[in-house]
C-alpha cells in the first residue's frame, strides 16, 4: 500500500501554479449587461475625457469667482443674467465680468465662468438682474473636463473582476461590450458504489450524491461553467472512460471520493494512466482534506477530493478556487471579516486547519463560535457562516 507524501498548502499551491502556468482560457466578447462578476481579459484605456466638458454639479448660476468676493446678505453682489444653459446641449454663451448664466446640474459650464453659485444663494431681481449672497471659490461646484477620467488613462486592468461600479465606468467610456476571460469549465465526477443521485430513493447502505451538487454550486459561485456531472461506480475502467469524456469538455475535473489509499480507490490509478502525466500531489497537510490528489491529464487539472462533504468543500475553497482565480488572472480578494474567537480551538500540528464558525454580534463586536462535527456531516456547513484558517506554523497557548 502506498502512503501519502504530504505537502503543505502553500507547497501544493506552488506546484499547481507551476504545472498550469500559461494555461489559456481564451476570451469572449460580452455585452455590459452580461459582464457583472466576470474578469477583464484586457486593459481598458480611455479614448476620451470623462466628462467631456466642464460641467456643473449643482443647480445654480455660472459666474466668475472674482465677481463674488465679499458677497453676503448685507452686501450682495449684483450680476446681469446673460442667459441659460439647456441640459444635454452645448452652449455658445460667454460669461464676462458682472454676468451670470443659469446652469442645471450636469449642464455645460459657459466659457469665461470658473465656478457655479448654488441657486439657494442667488435671488432674481426683475427679469435680467441677480443678487448673490455668498462668495464662491474658483472651481466650486464644477467638474473640469477629464477630472473623472483622462484620455489615454489606463482605467481598468486585465484581471479585474467587474462590479456594478466598473460596469458604470465602462458605460461612461462608451464601451457597450468588452473582452472577458472565458469562464473555466469544470466537470464533476462522484464515485462509489454506495452513491446514488439525490433525485431517487436511497436504500440501506446507500448515500445520496451530496458532493456532486455542492461542488457544482461552489463552481458556479466561483464564476465557472459546469460542463458536466456524472456518477461512477467503483471501477477503474468506468472512471477512466468518464475522465476521458470530462477532459474533452473541461479545464478542470473534480473527482469526489476514491482519493485515499484503499484497495478500491481508483482516482490516482486513473490519473496515472495518461502517458507522461498523472499525479504530482497525493496528500496535503490540511484538516480536513488530507487525502487530496492533484494531477495533470491531457494538459488539464484533475483533483481527487475526499468523499466527506466538509473535506471536499474545504479543499475546493482552499485549493481549487485559487487555481480558478489564477487561470483568469483575477485580482479579486477573498471575503473576510475580523472577529473574536469566543473559545480556544485545537489545531493539528503541522497541518493548516480550517475550523467552521458561526458569527454573532455582542456589545458592538463580532464573535466567532466554533461549529464542531465530523467531516462527513453536511449539516455542519449549513450551520456555519464561514471558517477560520489556522496556519500550520501557528501556536497559541
Amino acid at each position: 500500500m502506498d502512503f501519502f507524501n504530504v505537502v503543505t498548502v502553500q507547497e501544493a499551491l506552488e506546484r499547481i501554479y507551476e504545472k498550469f502556468e500559461g494555461y489559456e482560457l481564451g476570451y469572449e466578447e460580452c455585452q455590459l449587461s452580461q459582464a457583472l462578476g466576470r474578469v477583464l481579459y484586457e486593459d481598458i484605456i480611455a479614448m476620451e475625457d470623462v466628462p467631456g466638458f466642464d460641467r456643473s454639479t449643482v443647480d445654480g448660476y455660472a459666474i466668475k469667482s472674482s465677481d463674488s468676493h465679499g458677497s453676503s446678505d448685507f452686501m450682495p453682489s449684483f450680476l446681469e443674467l446673460a442667459g441659460s444653459v439647456r441640459m444635454g446641449e452645448s452652449t455658445d454663451l460667454s460669461i464676462k465680468s458682472g454676468q451670470a448664466a443659469y446652469v442645471p446640474t450636469g449642464g455645460m459650464l459657459p466659457e469665461g465662468a470658473d465656478c457655479v453659485a448654488m441657486i439657494e444663494y442667488v435671488q432674481k431681481v426683475g427679469e435680467s438682474m441677480l443678487t448673490l449672497h455668498r462668495p464662491a471659490a474658483p472651481l466650486e461646484n464644477v467638474i473640469r473636463k477629464g477630472d473623472d477620467i483622462q484620455n489615454g488613462q489606463n482605467v481598468l486592468k486585465r484581471g479585474k473582476t467587474l462590479r456594478p461600479q466598473e460596469i458604470g465606468v465602462l458605460a461612461a467610456l462608451g464601451k457597450p461590450s468588452v473582452k472577458l476571460f472565458k469562464k473555466p469549465r469544470i466537470y464533476i465526477i462522484s464515485t462509489g458504489d454506495e452513491v446514488v443521485d439525490a433525485k431517487g430513493p436511497v436504500l440501506q447502505g446507500q448515500i445520496r450524491d451530496i458532493n456532486g451538487y455542492a461542488l457544482e454550486a461552489l463552481a458556479v459561485e466561483s464564476g465557472c461553467i459546469v460542463s458536466g456531472r456524472a456518477l461512477v461506480r467503483d471501477s477503474l475502467e468506468e472512471l477512466r472512460a468518464e475522465l476521458d469524456r470530462a477532459l474533452e469538455i473541461s479545464d478542470i475535473v473534480l473527482i469526489s471520493g476514491g482519493s485515499s489509499v484503499g484497495e478500491r480507490d481508483y482516482t490516482e490509478k486513473a490519473m496515472n494512466s495518461y502517458e507522461g502525466e498523472g499525479t504530482f500531489i497525493h496528500g496535503i497537510a490540511i484538516k480536513p482534506g488530507k487525502p487530496t490528489i492533484v494531477g495533470k491529464a491531457r494538459g488539464k487539472a484533475v483533483f481527487g477530493l475526499p468523499g466527506h462533504p466538509v473535506s471536499a468543500m474545504i479543499v475546493f475553497n482552499a485549493i481549487v478556487k485559487k487555481l480558478i482565480k489564477r487561470m483568469s488572472e483575477s485580482e479579486a480578494a477573498e471575503n473576510f471579516i475580523t472577529a473574536i474567537m469566543d473559545m480556544n480551538v485545537h489545531s493539528s500540528p503541522g497541518r493548516t486547519t480550517y475550523q467552521m464558525v458561526r458569527l454573532h454580534e455582542a456589545d458592538g463586536e463580532i464573535f466567532a463560535s466554533p461549529e464542531f462535527g465530523k467531516s462527513g456531516m453536511i449539516s455542519l456547513l449549513s450551520r456555519a457562516d464561514g471558517y477560520v484558517e489556522i496556519p500550520d506554523y501557528l501556536r497559541r497557548h
